[in-house]
Parts: structure tokens; sequence; C-alpha cells
């Protein structure tokens, strides 16, 4: 009701005040064309020049002087002459055939020319300051976002009357979700605990990737127990004004009080709590004041006093060790990646709004999207019914989940790009090598597509495996096999061309990553030995990390080089061992990526079977 006010309110003072700006407009330029006065010499050049319509003599009685009103032929204006006599211009005029008349000098009202014009202009600009202080003031609900009023809170708080979300829009998360229930449960039923003694986590920090759905469970903890709900992002907090973020942080605490028991979020904390003593900055930083200060408010609320604080990071590594301990931050709950069934719980969430084909099976696309997250499956089922509807269709079928796997996966694809036939038949070589590979390592594969039509990624072709399953562990043997799968472009373009190009960079890069982490992480290298020399240099946090050294020596990091090396090596000469032994398959799965562009699973195992065949076809 108070939107609609303000609306109202809002459409009104807008009209009247384009009335007002109109009509102090039409009086001012009255006011200026009573002032258009002409010299003697123009006004004889006009009236002999035969510019004049007809013309007024206003006279003052009492004297012979008077001001003559002429009216102008070509622009209908009105322009004035002073006149030392009556009525030698009235003969003049006349005798230049310009119709003349007599009349009075009127009255000037000062009221008209002078004092409404002012009351105009100022009501107008009283009624514009006034408009753009409500609309100000409207602008967060009523939250206070005044003009000059950085210190006060910019949460948003959801009620009941917003559209609630409960533990059954938030799928694919079954144990996160019971480690939430009994903070719902206390939320509902506080005396239950109170009585015994027990008291309830003060704060409870979200760990996880981006887009597994931390915020949406946070929603959820306050959509089943039905209280407010608090949500503000810790970059809100900060301002370029030292001492406002913490203003904030003590507004937002309040306003919670008298809406308590409620849920304060607070997303992608690691923004405003990182770690202090860093030295840079200093201790009149505005994060290390607005984070004391969230320290602060925290201790400050009473036991099971109603407030629940939870928090959301993708970071919980640079987070400062305060707000960790108990008596803050009291419990935290990894929001992890989705397994299969959580997939497929997932996607049946998504597409409940989405009609969908005959051929559709989500069980089958959840086995195929292992690593996606929740905010991936929303998406990939976004762009299948973006496919859908370009089609003029009017449900998704299996065909549009295919195409915006790619596309999330791997990139949208180009196929207005113009590529010479060389680097065509050079990529085609370069995407079977990886899909032979693919095909005969027992833990890579199989190949679900094999494409040489260049990605918005900027890859000239792709070959896509089909993972079948999840795995908690990668092992040293899974862990070799892709690096031979990554090698394996670069080796077909060297059997067949006898050179190479920069295509394989990228492939290259991934294989070195793998193989360090191998020496220096896992413990996977018998000459280096069961010792982690991992510096975290792809995780660093410049406050942290920024007088990181070395923690080994030179002669250990040329036996680590060394190591990575043999690895990469070995793993070449794999590679290569097995393209030449299926040169029969290499050479008709580059020529039918030639002729479609693109090939499927089947039609790349049917190559197989045929060379197999062929084989036994043979005489001995």
């Amino acid at each position: 009701m108070n939107n609609k006010k303000n609306r109202g309110f809002g459409s009104v003072s807008v009209l009247i005040f384009i009335v007002l700006i109109f009509l102090a407009f039409w009086v001012t330029n009255q006011s200026q064309q009573r002032s258009r006065t002409l010299t003697l010499d123009e006004y004889h050049e006009a009236v002999e020049g035969n510019q004049v319509e007809s013309a007024v003599i206003y006279q003052d009685q009492a004297v012979p002087t008077g001001q003559v009103e002429l009216l102008m032929k070509d622009s209908g204006e009105y322009r004035y002459v002073n006149i030392s006599n009556v009525q030698n211009e009235q003969n003049y005029l006349e005798s230049e055939g310009i119709s003349c008349e007599l009349s009075e000098v009127p009255g000037e009202n000062v009221f008209l020319t002078s004092i409404l014009p002012t009351i105009i202009m100022v009501g107008a600009i009283f009624l514009l300051f006034a408009f753009m202080r409500r609309q100000s003031g409207a602008a967060d609900g009523g939250a206070g976002a005044k003009a000059m009023n950085f210190g006060k809170s910019r949460a948003r708080m959801s009620t009941d009357k917003d559209k609630k979300v409960t533990f059954d829009d938030v799928a694919g998360l079954k144990e996160e979700k019971e480690e939430l229930e009994e903070i719902v449960d206390f939320l509902k039923n506080p005396q239950r605990y109170i009585q015994v003694g027990a008291r309830i986590p003060k704060g409870v920090l979200l760990e996880g990737p981006p887009g597994t759905g931390k915020t949406l469970l946070a929603k959820a903890v306050a959509g089943e127990a039905d209280v407010p709900f608090f949500t503000i992002s810790g970059s809100d907090f900060v301002e370029m004004f030292v001492g406002v973020g913490a203003s904030r942080v003590r507004d937002l605490f309040e306003d919670a009080k008298k809406h308590a028991p409620c849920i304060i979020f607070i997303d992608e904390i690691d923004a405003v709590a990182r770690r202090r003593g860093t030295g840079m900055g200093g201790g009149h930083d505005e994060r290390e004041q607005t984070l004391n200060q969230l320290l602060v408010e925290m201790d400050g609320f009473g036991v099971n006093e109603g407030i629940i604080v939870m928090a959301a990071t993708n970071r919980v590594d640079i987070l400062d060790p305060a707000i960790l301990r108990p008596g803050r931050f009291d419990r935290k709950v990894l929001v992890g990646r989705p397994d299969v069934q959580g997939r497929f719980e997932i996607l049946a969430v998504h597409a409940r709004s989405k009609p969908l084909g005959d051929d559709v099976d989500l069980r089958q696309i959840a086995q195929t999207t292992a690593g996606f997250t929740g905010a991936d499956l929303e998406n990939l089922l976004n762009e299948s019914a973006i496919y859908a509807a370009k089609q003029a269709r009017m449900y998704i079928t299996q065909e549009d989940i295919r195409r915006a796997f790619v596309k999330v996966g791997i990139g949208a694809e180009k196929k207005s790009r113009v590529i010479s036939d060389k680097e065509k038949r050079i990529t085609a070589y370069h995407e079977s090598g990886h899909a032979i590979l693919f095909h005969l390592l027992p833990d890579v594969g199989p190949v679900y597509t094999v494409s040489i039509i260049p990605t918005g990624n900027g890859a000239a072709g792709y070959t896509m495996p089909l993972p079948e399953k999840d795995e908690m562990f990668n092992t040293k043997g899974k862990m070799l096999q892709d690096i031979t799968v990554s090698l394996g472009g670069r080796v077909a373009e060297e059997i067949i061309f006898d050179d190479i190009t920069t295509g394989a960079s990228q492939d290259i890069k991934q294989a070195t990553s793998l193989a360090k982490a191998m020496v220096t992480k896992f413990g996977m290298s018998k000459e280096v030995g069961l010792i982690n020399y991992d510096n975290d240099s792809d995780e660093v946090f410049i406050g942290r990390d920024l007088a990181h050294t070395r923690g080994y020596g030179e002669a250990v990091a040329g036996k680590i080089d060394e190591e990575v090396k043999r690895i990469i090596d070995e793993c070449y000469e794999e590679a290569k061992t097995i393209i030449n032994e299926h040169m029969d398959v290499l050479h008709k799965c580059a020529s039918l990526l030639l002729e479609k562009e693109k090939i499927s699973r089947e039609e790349f195992e049917s190559l197989f079977t045929e060379s197999s065949q062929e084989e036994q076809m043979l005489p001995e």
C-alpha cells in the first residue's frame, strides 16, 4: 500500500512540476515580449519596408509622448517603440498605409511580470527537492537510503510477503539440510533447547564452490523456520569513508534485534572478513574496522537471543581466525558439488517449469554431468529451453540438451568462422588422437563427442569425454592416463604431418600441471618421496603470501624438474605407441570428421568395430 502511495505521489508531483515550469515559461515569455523595443531608425525602417501589419498607439493623456505597438507581418510578433509626439506618429503611420488605433497606456501588472514568476520558480524547486527526498527514502523500502545517510544498513529484509523458499526447493544437499535442521528447530521451538542449557550456534558458515546453492540453502532455513531473513553482501559494508562499514554493521544488528527471531545472511563474507595483521592498509583500514565491529556485534547479542548469523564464502582459508572461533561462527557446513543422485534431483527441480520431450532422460543427463554444480545444471536446462524456443518448439528434446551441454562445457560453436582446408585437416587428426586414447585407456573415457568446429573459447575443435561415474579419489594410474590423453593431439600431428603446431599449448599446460602435482603434492614420485613441496601457488592470498618463499633448495628443485619431465616423456611415448597401433582408426576418424565436422560416440566406436572386422578378414 505504501508503495502505491509513493508511486501516486510521485506521478502527481511530476505532473505539477511540469505544469509549473510551463506556466513560468509562459509568464516569462510574455514579459520578454513586452521588452522588445526598437530604436527610431529600426522603427522607420520597418514601417517604410512594409514589414508592419498594424499598430496601436498607447498615449498618456497628460503628455504628448507615448508608445507604439507594432504587429510584424512575417513573424507575427510584437515590437515596441517609444515616441515623443503621438499625433505626428499617427499621421506618419496612416500616410504609410498602416491602420492605426489609439489607446490609453496600460498599467504594468507587477504581480504577473515579477512576483508570479518568482513564486512559480521557487515552488518548482521546492517540489523537486521534496520529490527527490521522498524517492530516496523509498529506494530501499524505507530502509533509510536517504541522501547523506551512509551509515544505515543496506540489508534487505525478506518476510512472509516474499516468495518463500523451503528445503523442498533445495535438491541434492541431503546431509547439509540435515545439519541445518536443528537451526530451524531452535527458531521454531527455542524453549526446548533453553530448558536443558543448550546453546544454539550463533553463526553458521556455509563453505563451498560457486553455484553449489549456499545462498539458496540459507533462504530455505529462514523459509522452513518462517522467520524474517536479512540478506546483505559483504561488499555492501565497505565504503570509501572509513567507519561507514562499522556503522552499517551496528545498524543491521539493531534492526535484527527488533525482528528476532530472525536470520542475518552475509553473502561473500570474505569481502569484509579477511585475515587482519597483513601490514597492508594498517589498523585504520576500512575492512578491518568493519570486521572488528562485526566481531563485537556477534559477541554482543546474548545466548539464545534468537538471531542466527549465516554467511557464505568460497575461500574459508583467507578468513580471519577470530571470526571462526566458537561463539561466533560456531559451525561450518561444507556445501560441495552434488553426486549423481543429487544432480538428478536438481534437474528434476529445474525441469518443473519446462516441458520435456519423451526422449529426455534426466537420469542419463545426471550421469553425464559429473562435476556440475546446481547453477551449472540450471544453466544447462535454460540453454536447452533457449534452443527449443529458437526452433519454435513448445518442448525440450534430448538434442537440445546435448547442444546445450557442449555450449556450457566447451563453449558456443562458431560455425561461421572460415578455416582453411589445411587447418581443418590438422585439427581433424589432432582431435582423432585425443579420441583414440580416450576410448582405449580404461579410466578416462568413453568419448561423447568429437568435433572440428571452432568454439567460443578459442579452440579449433574439441573431444568431449563422457564420465559415467563420480569418483571421490584420483589414482596415480588415472592421472597418468589423463596426461597421456592430453598429449594425444600433439603425437598425432607429429606422426601424420612430421611437424607440430601451437594448437597443443593448452594440452601441454594441463599435462605439466598434473605431473607437477603428482610429484610435489601427492607424493607419487619415488625419487622425490612422500614430502609435500607444493607452495599453493594457485591459491595466492597477497596479504598472507606476500613474503612466501620456496621451502626447498636448488637440489630438490632440480630433482622435481627431472621427475616432471620423466612422467611427461613416458606418457608421450605411451601415447605414440597406442596411436601407431591404431593408425587405420586415426585415418578413418579424421576422414569422417572432415566429412561431417562432428561425430557422436556411436559413430566413433563403430570405427573400432570396422577395424576389428577387417583384421579378422585378413589371411593369416
